[in-house]
């Protein structure tokens, strides 16, 4: 499957012209990543926090940050753009969540309760995925919303570390690679990371226990 974010190579040519003072180059900059940014803010807020906030609000605020630093961004040289963009979506989650914890005086770290549209491991997370078809019968539509059920409630019994790679990999599908320069990891650590995590929803999920030859390359 195909990363949620946009191909670097267009963006990569928008940070160049950027760099030489377009404006118009910055704009599509921004607005390419604007629905991959609100996918990602999305299946990352907590329930409670989406009753008072909007993704679309913390997309705005985070693309408005992003444009402001995006030139020490150009001259660090470091991190992929997208990568470094999700960055600040996440540390943004983060603030709103704690700010919102602080105004109600109780945390909404006890429900995590995540929007998680799908994942796709090898066996029954990929069957969700797969459902998604327009022209569903209503048995299969059942179905599918009940598997995604049953994923969201699982995914939510898990750790920090475990749900965050897993929502890395499985729904923003990015590479080994790109996991472990954004969790600052090894790119074995990240493979070695995912494989725990995905060990550990299979258990929470009730199923068979997997073998490491049958889970998908973590060097990718």
């Amino acid at each position: 499957m195909n990363s949620i974010w946009p191909q670097s190579q267009e963006t990569i040519q928008l940070l160049a012209d950027a760099e030489q003072g377009s404006d118009e180059a910055r704009n599509q900059l921004m607005e390419r990543h604007r629905d991959s940014l609100r996918q990602m803010v999305n299946m990352r807020m907590d329930r409670k926090l989406k009753t008072r906030i909007d993704a679309s609000d913390i997309v705005q605020d985070v693309l408005i940050e992003a444009n402001r630093r995006l030139d020490n961004f150009i001259s660090a040289d470091g991190m992929p753009f997208h990568l470094w963009l999700r960055q600040l979506a996440k540390d943004r989650i983060i603030d709103m969540h704690r700010r919102h914890r602080r105004a109600s005086k109780r945390s909404v770290d006890k429900e995590q309760r995540l929007n998680v549209g799908g994942f796709g491991d090898r066996s029954s997370l990929e069957l969700a995925a797969q459902l998604r078809d327009p022209e569903l019968t209503p048995a299969a539509a059942t179905l599918r919303n009940e598997l995604e059920e049953r994923f969201r409630a699982s995914v939510e019994e898990l750790n920090e570390d475990d749900r965050d790679i897993i929502l890395m990999r499985n729904f923003e599908h990015l590479s080994n690679t790109e996991v472990a320069e954004a969790l600052n990891l090894s790119q074995p650590a990240a493979g070695m990371r995912y494989l725990r995590a995905l060990k550990r929803l299979r258990k929470v999920l009730g199923d068979s226990e997997i073998d490491d030859d049958e889970i998908v390359d973590t060097e990718k």
